[in-house]
């Protein structure tokens, strides 16, 4: 492993090891603002950001509700009704 290496791995152990010790003391704190910033990021979303801006217009996706309907009874082998009933 080069020295490197190394020296990222223990700096990566450090930062993890305060992040670990904060959020154990301020862990509320740290859900709330975590929250809020979800919201936020949620907001903006749901505002429009990610819609393409300028340029070629996107393709549109028109949501849709698909109910499956049951068809008339399967004709089994094992039936014991005439064939021209079915028919």
């Amino acid at each position: 492993m080069q020295p490197w290496q190394i020296k990222a791995l223990e700096l990566e152990g450090s930062v993890l090891k305060h992040l670990d010790g904060f959020v154990h003391e301020h862990a509320l704190y740290f859900l709330i603002g975590a929250i809020y910033l979800l919201l936020a990021l949620l907001a903006w979303v749901l505002s429009g950001a990610l819609r393409r801006k300028g340029g070629k217009s996107a393709l549109h996706v028109r949501p849709g509700i698909f109910i499956h309907l049951p068809g008339p009874p399967h004709h089994s082998a094992h039936c014991d009704h005439d064939d021209d009933y079915w028919e």
